[in-house]
């Protein structure tokens, strides 16, 4: 990397490594905390620098927009994916509209299209508890699902209890004349209730654990 200096290329890998570790891109100040740089200034200079020299892409408009150029040359697409609220993977919480979902969104979290398999509509839940943590998915993670209203036995779904106004993230099993709401957990026990108390809200895609 004799065209950069020091700085540009600890910045080029560690935007290699970021992708590489969690399939989206960095924003500024991950990129700043990464490489323990003095202001997000400094990280705008550099990046400024490596797109002139061809190493990156960026899309000014997106927060993650930041395409590192290989041989394949392929831009991946970028998309904010609406955060509609908190979900359990515990005991059930409310979820503010989680009766309709499109309601007021007040955050979002930018990812590739190829992290959410190229699914449309995608929406993204906070994690609130540990009940699914042997599906590796822990408080505080962001979960993203497609809406769905069926799930077949054993999938992860964001479900509405009806008779207490709360959604939970859970594997859904039907048995007979009830549903089990399957934790991960194997600390926790299941929640058994009646199929028409249920209302499945979203199937999961994947989660992400946030780096700040």
């Amino acid at each position: 990397m004799k065209e950069l200096s020091e700085k540009q290329s600890q910045i080029l890998q560690f935007l290699q490594d970021f992708v590489e570790d969690k399939d989206y891109p960095p924003s500024i100040r991950d990129i700043q905390d990464g490489c323990s740089i003095s202001s997000t200034s400094v990280v705008d200079y550099n990046l400024r620098k490596l797109e002139e020299k061809g190493f990156i892409r960026r899309d000014r408009e997106v927060s993650r927009g930041i395409e590192i150029l290989g041989a394949r040359g392929r831009r991946p697409r970028v998309i904010d994916v609406p955060v509609l609220g908190a979900i359990a993977a515990g005991q059930p919480i409310p979820v503010p509209t989680s009766d309709r979902w499109a309601a007021d969104v007040s955050d979002t979290v930018t990812v590739t299209e190829d992290m959410v398999r190229g699914r449309r509509n995608v929406f993204a839940l906070r994690v609130k508890g540990k009940s699914m943590i042997e599906d590796l998915i822990d408080d505080g993670d962001i979960v993203f699902l497609e809406p769905a209203q069926t799930a077949r036995d054993g999938e992860k779904v964001a479900v509405w209890l009806k008779d207490r106004a709360e959604v939970t993230l859970k594997r859904l099993y039907h048995e007979g004349e009830r549903v089990r709401l399957q934790p991960a957990n194997s600390a926790m026990a299941p929640i058994y209730t009646t199929p028409d108390n249920v209302e499945v809200q979203g199937r999961f895609i994947t989660s992400i654990r946030p780096s700040d």
